[in-house]
């Protein structure tokens, strides 16, 4: 054991010099060696200690991805994709704290990564998700040489960062397995993490770059700069940051990396502006997707020019028809694009553009790319007409301003696959194993063709679907009958009501203790609501005047279809109460918003005169004073947990 013991230390040793400090220290052939020596160790005496670099080659091969709770919600990153915003953003943070200085990192272009460590080793990794509920892919994860499976910390500790391949890497696979080839880094780290076989992980041979502590078991942060030298300490690999105090040097730096991004051997799509004293962080709060003390400055979008050849319709699941265009194929943005939006009939005219134009497409990585313009009309070009029947069903199309819709709202095929698709989306019910072109096969062989209706399906129907099996089959089944117990929030959403997207739902679980409460609504009553306006009021009122949703809405109860309230079943004492958080807390701030909206309450990120309470910790900075001089009562968090009998 002692000797395992030192072939494993002395391994990681040099794997963190190899890997993250890009320093090697052996030869490849004396770590092959050594490496070798600590296998037929492990195979004498039966035992592979957690910290072992063996663990890493992927030997598992999983049925399928589990779904994991986030301890702490992962936010995504507000953007600005030109140099004002980001000035206005900067110069803002700058009049309300004025000693702040803002720390400067790249923007990853990869895929998000959260891994736990306790007792000082690696437990566990996740993707992001949805912010709330990732998936687990520790065994893909435990590949990546630049993760390490030990650390000095033996706090609970959770980590997140972007799984990257590098260029160099992406190079050397394509060239090992040309019957694999890999056009684009981003799809390569995405398709290798959600690989269900670890081995096929392992031989992308990834990257990981950490940049945020999610939590630190009894351990607290005065800066980024702190946190970034906490995670060096602890064997993390970081990318490059650097410290600015002047918008001026910011956008210099800015521009000097922009130049110069082609150099780098990783895919950056722009840069991360943070500020970098975590009290300071705590008074600018955050909305409900962002952090407000951070920002993502995108690049210019990549831009080509390419022939239009084709408008295609497509139905989306309100009715809302869509024209997307079949291109001549372009490299775009590290990828091959051959189709890009024209978002609806009115932007066709307005941009000019015909069949057999050449036109100007913009793909921003993440974003769909887009037809933006006209560059050259050509002999052959025609113009698009505008379709006067519905392409799935013929039904005759109504106009609304520049969009076009179709009204068969439950008899239009594509309609109804996307609604089927969207109810089993993550943050509908999140029915895992149930895409796309499964609610196809379920429509055109089951004839399911409501909601209700797939709560219907057997499993031995489940099981003459083409490419089902007996365990496939039998997953799905079960995951369908789990998702009769759901959240009310979650449940509003699956519905597709127009207009009501998650947030929404959210504040109507708030207001509303089921789906009967929640039918017999008023378009006066829904008003009250906190960003409720009259066009989702109206939506949410037709919705339940149809009498085919309210005879779903029926059968669905029949079937054994059970909410619970999962944003008020704790009670209503706060209810209708506004409070805004300051200071350092001994809960996450994401613990205190939860108990407030479990509770009936609702939080706001700058006190103003509508605000009831300001529930101030340690270190509390202007949001007090505001309080203050607003007379707004400012309690502690022993009072705000007696006020919620906690």
């Amino acid at each position: 054991m002692e000797e395992m013991q030192k072939l494993v230390d002395l391994l990681n040793k040099y794997s963190y010099a190899y890997y993250v400090l890009d320093k090697p220290l052996i030869s490849d052939a004396e770590y092959d060696k050594l490496y070798d020596k600590l296998i037929a160790l492990e195979k004498k005496h039966n035992i592979i200690l957690p910290q072992s670099p063996t663990n890493r080659v992927g030997d598992s091969v999983l049925d399928g991805f589990k779904k994991v709770n986030h301890k702490v919600r992962l936010y995504s990153l507000d953007k600005c994709q030109n140099k004002n915003d980001l000035l206005n953003w900067i110069n803002e943070a700058k009049s309300k704290e004025n000693k702040i200085n803002f720390t400067l990192e790249y923007k990853f272009d990869g895929l998000t990564i959260v891994c736990t460590y306790k007792n000082g080793l690696f437990v566990s990794a996740a993707t992001r998700g949805n912010g709330f509920i990732g998936e687990d892919v520790t065994q893909q994860v435990k590949t990546i040489k630049s993760v390490p499976l030990e650390i000095d910390f033996k706090g609970e500790l959770i980590v997140q960062g972007e799984g990257m391949i590098t260029l160099t890497n992406l190079k050397k696979f394509n060239q090992k397995y040309p019957n694999e080839t890999l056009k684009n880094a981003r799809n390569a780290v995405s398709g290798a993490i959600r690989n269900l076989d670890a081995k096929e992980t392992a031989k992308r041979n990834l990257d990981w770059f950490c940049y945020n502590v999610c939590y630190a078991e009894n351990k607290k942060f005065s800066s980024q700069e702190e946190m970034f030298e906490f995670l060096k300490q602890n064997k993390f690999k970081i990318s490059k940051y650097q410290i600015f105090d002047t918008a001026e040097d910011i956008l210099k730096e800015i521009d000097k990396v922009d130049s110069e991004k082609s150099n780098l051997d990783i895919l950056i799509d722009g840069m991360v502006i943070k500020i970098n004293q975590i009290s300071a962080r705590d008074d600018f709060g955050y909305t409900t997707k962002f952090p407000k003390w951070a920002i993502a400055y995108k690049f210019e979008a990549q831009e080509l020019s390419t022939i239009l050849r084709n408008v295609v319709w497509q139905v989306g699941r309100t009715g809302k028809i869509t024209p997307i265009a079949e291109i001549e194929p372009v490299e775009l943005a590290g990828a091959t694009v051959n189709r890009a939006t024209l978002n609806n009939f009115g932007d066709i005219v307005r941009k000019n553009v015909q069949i057999n134009s050449r036109v100007f497409v913009r793909r921003s990585n993440e974003v769909i790319p887009e037809i933006i313009g006209l560059a050259e009309m050509l002999p052959n070009s025609q113009k698009i007409t505008k379709p006067q029947f519905c392409p799935c069903c013929g039904t005759k199309l109504i106009e609304i301003g520049a969009l076009l819709y179709c009204p068969n709202t439950n008899g239009c095929k594509e309609q109804i696959v996307d609604k089927l698709t969207h109810f089993a989306s993550r943050d509908a019910l999140n029915i895992e194993g149930f895409s796309n072109a499964t609610a196809e096969l379920f429509y055109d062989i089951l004839n399911v063709k409501n909601f209700a209706d797939l709560y219907e399906v057997t499993e031995q129907q489940i099981k003459s679907l083409p490419l089902f099996k007996d365990k496939k089959a039998s997953n799905l089944f079960r995951n369908i009958s789990k998702s009769k117990k759901c959240n009310f929030s979650n449940f509003i959403y699956a519905l597709s009501i127009p207009n009501v997207g998650l947030k929404t739902a959210k504040d109507l679980s708030k207001f509303y203790k089921n789906i009967e409460e929640l039918k017999r609504a008023k378009i006066e009553e829904l008003l009250k609501i906190r960003d409720i306006g009259e066009i989702i009021a109206k939506s949410i009122v037709d919705f339940f005047n149809s009498n085919d949703n309210i005879d779903i809405l029926n059968k669905l109860k029949s079937l054994g279809i059970e909410t619970k309230n999962d944003m008020s079943n704790k009670g209503n004492e706060l209810y209708g109460l506004i409070f805004v958080l300051t200071g350092t807390l001994s809960m996450s701030r994401n613990e205190a918003t939860n108990l407030i909206e479990q509770h009936g309450g609702q939080t706001s990120s700058s006190v103003s005169k509508n605000t009831n309470y300001v529930l101030a910790g340690h270190d509390a900075g202007s949001k007090l004073l505001k309080a203050k001089q607003l007379n707004i009562k400012i309690i502690n968090e022993d009072e705000f947990k007696k006020m919620i009998n906690l």
